[in-house]
């Protein structure tokens, strides 16, 4: 079976809506984040006419926390992004300042790629890109309602009646009509930032609030929660003591993340270590002492935090019998002081910050630069998407990001390229693209969104994949490229590239097959862990002569030694395609079906899961439900027959 080959046939083809009437524009991006960026560049790549909408056009692109993209889990997200075409695995190459990969010491199925970014380059190089891309028009607009229009759609093959969304209704007084809109909004819906007793309305430091679209998203009767997030301090380098600390360096060997980045002037930028210290008993209870004054503890913040990245002061509560925790100190660029202090995101008071950070070695004078903060704002609950990033309920509207309840860059980058694909794709009446678990992290993601409803901010880690072994980072472009060449995604240059490289790892296989040492062949020497590639090829002309990319005899290397677990997995994935290939009828009423539990009704009824293997996916769906939901479609489909 290949593995370009989507897994479940009722993700592929069909989208949720008929098409829509055209408008002078195809689609409006609402926010110029990582969502948006990707999300606007993949639709121009499909052919769609793209109108891009920020506050501020010079902020493309922004990293509004951690200046780094990648790690685990993330890394591989980005790989298949760079794999689709997509930007930001071609901007982190270009402005990264530290390139280590993540989990060598396990298998390579969870070896992951990570880069510390100049923040600044990395802004300029994302508003060059989109500068230059063909069918991109940047607006500086403030966005405050969507232009809704009700009744009937009779000029519509399969006419549906009740609101449509056609367009947004700007700041200004003017309307912007396009036949999809696409919001990634960021964390700015209703936003409010909070330091200790103080509050400002913002979704990032410096940058108002989105108003206006929650009442239209009310309106339109989507359900909505509150989220919180958080970032650390931000201190000045000269303030530290960094001969205090223990000096994190990048590999001394980098790969980068995109095939695209020429080898032989990669990295492109002067490289910078990170340093590590930790917190201590003095830190703890100055923190405890001060907790009372902390947002979320005096009960100003109701928003719910991301369980896998807390604040310190969190920490500090959470896992009391811990007397220390560590930070990463990273620098936020080239050119300038500022330091990012990775795992202490907080919002209590600026004072105690600052008491606090300075019990801990290496900062005793650390200066703050800008203090941490916490961000609480609004999300659309992401089980009434369907697969391709649409509202089940609302033709016309698209959402991608974290105002799907996400967090993290990568995790929005790829959803804007699933949403702004498919948002060109029903604008053009084309097959819609939805990839399944068994085929990238990014399928993974949208599946979870969709069928378990995260109540926490969602973030990406290896555990959430079933078939690690197939989503090895180093092999998305095998997994991904062709797909996204067929689709329009992926340039005929980037695609010549990939079939260049995989056939130089094929023909190295069939040498391995065939050359033999010591009476076995170089397959089966290179199944033993102790063997490396690299090693065994030395001595061997016929392979030296390949001149293969040390990259790709690492994936030579795995492919091989992983050959039996793979193709372990791909059995799986066979078995799982027959119950993804039960499809269940559009308006099927779970409620008839007796004997099936009530939970499991009302959860089926809410998320429409299009497939049975779909079903078995919906969190709180038991076994039992189902296997008796799987002879009432056979009983149906016998009756339907006869």
């Amino acid at each position: 079976m290949s593995s370009s080959e989507p897994l479940d046939p009722a993700q592929r083809g069909d989208h949720t809506h008929p098409r829509p009437q055209a408008e002078a524009s195809d689609l409006i991006v609402v926010g110029g984040g990582h969502a948006g960026v990707e999300a606007a560049l993949a639709a121009a790549r499909l052919g769609s006419q793209v109108k891009l909408l920020t506050l501020a056009s010079g902020l493309l692109g922004e990293m509004s926390c951690n200046p780094a993209i990648g790690g685990l889990g993330k890394g591989q997200m980005v790989k298949e992004l760079d794999a689709l075409g997509g930007l930001m695995g071609v901007v982190a190459d270009a402005t990264g300042i530290q390139f280590r990969t993540l989990g060598t010491r396990k298998g390579a199925a969870v070896h992951a790629p990570r880069c510390q970014s100049d923040r600044h380059r990395y802004r300029e190089a994302v508003v060059a890109a989109v500068a230059a891309a063909a069918g991109v028009e940047v607006i500086e607009a403030s966005v405050i309602g969507l232009v809704i229009e009700e009744g009937s759609h009779a000029h519509l093959a399969g006419a549906e009646r009740g609101p449509w969304v056609r367009g947004v209704r700007l700041a200004d007084g003017s309307v912007l009509r396009a036949s999809a809109v696409l919001l990634t909004c960021g964390t700015f819906l209703r936003a409010v930032m909070h330091t200790g007793e103080v509050q400002a309305a913002g979704g990032r430091a410096g940058e108002p609030a989105a108003s206006g679209l929650d009442g239209d998203l009310a309106r339109l009767g989507l359900s909505q929660g509150r989220l919180k997030t958080g970032t650390p301090p931000r201190l000045a380098a000269g303030s530290i003591a960094f001969d205090e600390l223990d000096e994190q360096p990048g590999d001394s060997d980098p790969q980068p993340f995109s095939w695209r980045t020429p080898r032989a002037s990669f990295p492109k930028l002067e490289q910078r270590s990170c340093h590590i210290t930790w917190t201590n008993p003095r830190t703890h209870a100055i923190i405890t002492e001060n907790i009372h004054r902390a947002p979320m503890y005096a009960g100003r913040i109701q928003g719910v935090g991301p369980r896998y990245c807390p604040s310190v002061e969190d920490k500090v509560m959470r896992f009391a019998d811990r007397d220390r925790h560590q930070l990463f100190l990273e620098p936020e660029g080239l050119d300038t002081d500022w330091i990012y202090a990775n795992g202490v995101s907080t919002s209590l008071p600026a004072e105690v910050q600052d008491a606090f950070l300075r019990t801990i070695p290496g900062l005793s004078r650390a200066r703050c630069l800008r203090h941490g903060y916490a961000v609480e704002y609004d999300f659309v609950r992401p089980s009434q998407l369907d697969g391709h990033l649409a509202l089940r309920s609302v033709p016309g509207l698209f959402l991608a990001g974290q105002i799907n309840g996400t967090s993290g860059y990568e995790e929005a980058a790829v959803q804007g390229l699933v949403a702004g694909a498919n948002a060109a794709l029903w604008v053009q009446d084309r097959a819609s693209f939805v990839l399944a678990r068994h085929q990238a992290y990014i399928g993974v993601l949208v599946d979870d969104l969709v069928l378990t409803d995260p109540s926490e901010p969602y973030r990406m880690f290896t555990s959430r994949a079933e078939y690690r072994l197939l989503l090895r980072h180093d092999t998305a472009d095998r997994r991904l490229t062709p797909l996204g060449h067929e689709l329009g995604l992926v340039s005929s240059e980037q695609y010549e590239a990939y079939r260049q490289r995989e056939g130089a790892v094929l023909a190295a296989r069939s040498l391995c097959d065939t050359q033999r040492l010591g009476g076995k062949s170089l397959t089966q020497l290179l199944r033993r862990p102790e063997v490396k590639a690299f090693e065994l090829f030395a001595g061997i002309p016929a392979l030296l002569a390949l001149d293969l990319d040390p990259a790709l005899m690492a994936v030579l290397e795995a492919d091989i030694k992983y050959a039996g677990y793979i193709e372990n997995q791909l059995e799986d994935v066979a078995r799982l395609r027959r119950q993804e290939s039960t499809l269940i009828p559009s308006g099927f009423d779970f409620a008839a079906i007796s004997g099936l539990a009530t939970e499991a009704r009302e959860r089926l009824h809410a998320l429409r899961p299009r497939s049975l293997g779909a079903v078995a996916r919906v969190e709180g769906i038991r076994p039992p439900d189902v296997a008796l939901l799987a002879v009432h479609l056979a009983r149906q489909r016998r009756t339907a027959g006869d």
